[in-house]
């Protein structure tokens, strides 16, 4: 009996993590042996232990708004943007003022991309499942489907506790309260351990997943991903790393090669297996690489592995599965005058290199000189540049985007404020710009034209996510290759990216190549903040401010307003973008425990330098 009031309680709270699932019979209802003899009840516990992984949505714990009382702010997170604004690809544009992660760096109190009580929530339910699975009437298949997909589930949660805090508690049977204590109140395994765990996972269940990417459910090819992010990781780690708390924390650097080799041997699987490819349908570049994201795997798109679906029904108002991303990101015109929660910023911009394979880099003193076309200011650069940021006159719905600061006379003057002249506005459309200081740059990757933003709803965004896709199994290949001493394999891997973007291809690579390659290549994906930690360079990369590019509108090339066009010149000011210092400490390639975890937990010791 006290098994079964256990489990009605655990289902309960499955389905407390989200209110926002359809509504089902009351389970009070649902005895303990229905839930495990019925498919279906099967996989609505398994849909609300989704639920409780909201951080499989670029890490975020939340859809769109995040409760201020985990982030330490007086105001709430944006949440899917904050992973990105973390790195030195962008930073916010709404809510600036706010007291971050980013400017005062990561504390004991933590607060930032917390994944422990969503993980640890998750991990109990899966453990339930797995114990209990076995002994369901049902059918042997199902079953073996089942518990692959939970032991892929916990082994996702450890990877993103592990990448978080270092080592953790693995635990792999339900608690019960009459366990001893040291069950109930465990130390942490070593980081090797939680990586060797999850890596160890995928081979026990290694062609025991589906195949139909399109369910949102994990494949047997996102088993061979997970493997190969983690080994990968592991082998930077202990490439890069530092042993710490007498082995809880890093490897040994001699450990580097295996686990490099084990990340190389799951990407190679992957290619050779023919089950994804990269997107390469549309014969325009910067269209191309849009629909990598944009194009639905039902749609034919080879190059998704694992996504959090989603659809074009409004989530709030009409209890849909869209989200928030277009109303944060897309340009004006927009419902709160907004927009562009993401400022791009100049340096993330240049990385970006010419067709030709020249570096992106401005010549800065020579654009801040005379006045220009953005034509001639960003042309002939990799398409994905212009797939995956937006900037003063890129297309959109129809028009451009406006992005003017502004009016420079044919005197040399600047009118900075009044009306206006020539029928032209002081600012451009985009007047977050003006309110918070921006930088001149939005992401576009990701966004749908086609969404309404001038609703206040929200969340009716209907692109999938993409957790895994077929472009990082190949820049992952490329890195361990590159580490393991194959360089040619290394080359294949990056110019096969560079070939579908259409730039030059390499002759030879290096270290710095493939870095950048997977800097522009998966830019605003959320794997940047965790490259800069996971390659040790955060404290370099992160701890100084970033640029913003001005467009201060040439009044004497423009002709009768109010409309801006790409044929208008502008007078380029190029300007420090954060009004703060970004603080980025060593001791922060760890996230705390934090106090409240180590005070409730007397055996877990807190990471290093922890005050």
């Amino acid at each position: 009996m006290k098994k079964i009031i256990i489990n009605i309680m655990l289902v309960l709270t499955i389905f407390a993590c989200n209110d926002q699932l359809l509504e089902k019979q009351p389970l009070d209802m649902i005895s303990d042996k229905d839930v495990w003899s019925d498919p279906a009840l099967i996989d609505a516990y398994l849909a609300g232990v989704y639920h409780c992984m909201p951080f499989m949505l670029n890490e975020s714990p939340g859809i769109f708004w995040v409760n201020s009382a985990e982030y330490n702010s007086s105001v709430a997170w944006v949440g899917p943007a904050l992973v990105n604004e973390l790195s030195d690809e962008c930073q916010r544009n709404w809510l600036v003022n706010q007291n971050t992660a980013r400017y005062d760096g990561i504390r004991i109190s933590g607060g930032v991309l917390e994944c422990w009580d969503y993980s640890y929530m998750a991990i109990r339910m899966l453990n339930d499942m797995i114990e209990r699975l076995p002994d369901s009437p049902v059918a042997n298949d199902i079953k073996t489907a089942k518990i692959a997909e939970a032991r892929f589930l916990r082994a996702f949660n450890y990877f993103s506790l592990v990448k978080r805090y270092g080592g953790v508690p693995i635990i792999e049977r339900v608690q019960q309260i009459d366990d001893p204590e040291d069950e109930l109140y465990p130390a942490r395994n070593s980081e090797r351990d939680v990586y060797d765990f999850i890596i160890s996972e995928m081979d026990a269940i290694e062609g025991d997943l589906n195949d139909v990417v399109s369910t949102g459910r994990p494949t047997n090819t996102a088993a061979l991903a997970l493997k190969c992010r983690a080994a990968l990781y592991a082998g930077s780690i202990a490439q890069h790393g530092a042993v710490q708390l007498s082995g809880l924390l890093g490897f040994n650097a001699s450990e580097a090669e295996a686990y490099y080799q084990k990340a190389y041997d799951a990407a190679q699987q992957v290619m050779t297996e023919r089950k994804h490819s990269l997107y390469d349908a549309d014969a325009d570049k910067v269209e191309n690489f849009k629909n990598v994201f944009l194009v639905k795997t039902e749609m034919n798109n080879p190059e998704p592995i694992w996504v959090v679906r989603h659809n074009d029904v409004d989530l709030l108002v009409s209890r849909g599965n869209g989200w928030g991303w277009d109303f944060l990101q897309a340009p004006a015109p927009h419902a709160w005058t907004a927009g562009n929660q993401s400022g791009v910023f100049l340096e993330m911009a240049e990385s970006f290199e010419y067709v030709d394979g020249t570096p992106g880099k401005l010549d800065r003193d020579a654009v801040q000189q005379g006045v220009w076309t953005t034509g001639e200011l960003w042309k002939d650069r990799d398409p994905r540049f212009y797939a995956s940021i937006y900037t003063m006159n890129t297309p959109w719905k129809g028009g451009f985007v406006d992005w003017h600061k502004h009016l420079l006379q044919s005197n040399g003057n600047i009118i900075v404020d009044g009306g206006g002249a020539n029928g032209f506005p002081i600012l451009g459309t985009q007047t977050i710009t003006e309110a918070y200081g921006a930088t001149g740059f939005g992401i576009m990757k990701y966004l749908t034209e086609s969404v309404d933003n001038m609703q206040s709803t929200r969340t009716n965004s209907p692109t999938d996510w993409q957790i895994f896709r077929y472009g990082e199994i190949l820049l992952n290949y490329a890195e361990a290759a590159f580490e393991l001493g194959k360089t040619g394999d290394a080359l294949d891997a990056v110019n096969a990216l560079r070939d579908r973007a259409g730039i030059e291809k390499l002759t030879s690579i290096n270290r710095e190549q493939i870095r950048n390659e997977r800097k522009v290549e998966l830019a605003f994906e959320g794997h940047r903040y965790w490259d800069l930690r996971r390659w040790r360079i955060a404290v370099a990369e992160l701890n100084h401010k970033r640029s913003g590019i001005q467009y201060i509108l040439d009044l004497a090339s423009a002709g009768d307003g109010p409309d801006v066009t790409p044929d208008n010149r502008f007078k380029i000011v190029i300007e420090e973008a954060e009004r703060q210092q970004p603080v980025f400490q060593e001791w922060n390639y760890y996230f705390p425990i934090t106090q409240s975890r180590t005070g409730a937990n007397p055996n877990l010791l807190e990471n290093p330098d922890y005050r």
